[in-house]
C-alpha cells in the first residue's frame, strides 16, 4: 500500500473490518456459486479435535465457560449449515453486528446497505438460527447416546438402534462426487436404524469406529488402514438422535489427517 493510502486511514481496525468483510462478501458469493454445481449434499468441514471424548466431556478446553457455550453454538453442523444457507449480505451482517457488536451504522457502511436493511437482514438470519436450535441436551447426555448408538450399530442390534433415534430423524452425508455415500437425505428413525445396519454388515474388517471430538460434541469417526474415511457428527435432543451428518468427502477430511 502507498504511504499516501496509509496516511489516509483514520482507524486501522475499521479499516481492516471494512476489508475483511468485504472480502468475505466476495468469498461467499463465490462459494455459493461452486455449492450450485456440487455432487450431492453439501455438509461443512467437520472439525477435529486432538482427544477422545469420556463421560461428555469433549477434549479441549477453555478458561471460561461463557467461551465454552459460545464456542459450542457456533461450531454445530446444524448451524454452520444454517450460517451456508444465509445470502452472503444476511451472513456478514449476522456476524458483524450479533457476534462483533458493531452497529447497524457502522455495518451498513462495510456492506454498503441501510441500516434499515442491515436491520432486516440481521432480524431473517436470527429467525434460521432460532430454528436451527436443538433441544438444550447436557453433555454427558450427548455422550451416552452416541457412545449407545456405536455400540448398537457394532452389533447390527436394529431394535437398539430405532431406540436411540427420533422417529423424524434425518442422515445426510456429504461424498462430494468423491466417496460412495447415499445422494439424498434418509429420513425417518426406523429407514435409518436399517440403513446402519445394512452399512454394519458390508464393513470391512480393516475399518475401526473410534469416539472422537468432532466440533466440539461426541461423534464418531471411522477409519481404514489408519486414515480417516468418515466422520459422523450427531444432534441429540434428550434420549434421541434428532440428525446425523456423514462427511465422507476426502477433500473435507484432510484436518483429520494430523490429527
Amino acid at each position: 500500500m502507498a504511504p499516501q493510502r496509509k496516511d489516509a486511514i483514520v482507524s486501522p481496525g475499521a479499516w481492516l473490518t471494512t476489508v475483511t468483510a468485504r472480502i468475505c462478501l466476495s468469498l461467499l458469493g463465490s462459494a455459493r456459486a461452486r455449492r450450485e454445481t456440487y455432487v450431492g449434499e453439501w455438509i461443512p468441514e467437520p472439525l477435529p479435535e486432538r482427544a477422545e471424548w469420556g463421560a461428555g466431556q469433549p477434549g479441549g478446553s477453555t478458561s471460561d465457560p461463557a467461551d465454552r457455550v459460545t464456542l459450542d453454538e457456533s461450531v454445530g453442523l446444524a448451524l454452520l449449515v444454517v450460517l451456508d444457507s444465509m445470502t452472503p449480505a444476511e451472513r456478514v451482517v449476522f456476524v458483524l453486528h450479533d457476534v462483533f457488536c458493531h452497529s447497524f451504522a457502522e455495518v451498513a457502511e462495510i456492506v454498503g446497505r441501510t441500516p434499515a436493511a442491515c436491520r432486516q437482514l440481521a432480524s431473517s438470519a436470527r429467525r434460521r438460527v432460532r430454528a436451527s436450535r436443538p433441544v438444550p441436551t447436557a453433555a454427558a447426555q450427548r455422550a451416552r447416546v452416541v457412545r449407545d448408538f456405536k455400540q448398537a450399530w457394532e452389533a447390527k442390534d436394529i431394535d437398539a438402534l430405532i431406540g436411540l433415534l427420533d422417529p423424524d430423524a434425518r442422515a445426510v452425508a456429504d461424498g462430494g462426487g468423491l466417496a460412495t455415500t447415499f445422494l439424498h437425505p434418509i429420513v425417518g428413525g426406523i429407514r435409518i436404524a436399517h440403513a446402519w445396519a445394512e452399512l454394519a454388515r458390508r464393513r470391512r474388517d480393516s475399518m475401526t469406529l473410534l469416539e472422537r471430538t468432532v466440533n466440539g460434541r461426541p461423534g464418531l469417526v471411522a477409519e481404514e488402514d489408519g486414515l480417516v474415511v468418515t466422520v459422523f457428527a450427531f444432534d441429540v435432543a434428550g434420549d434421541r438422535i434428532t440428525r446425523i451428518w456423514v462427511v465422507r468427502n476426502p477433500e473435507k477430511l484432510r484436518h483429520w489427517i494430523t490429527v
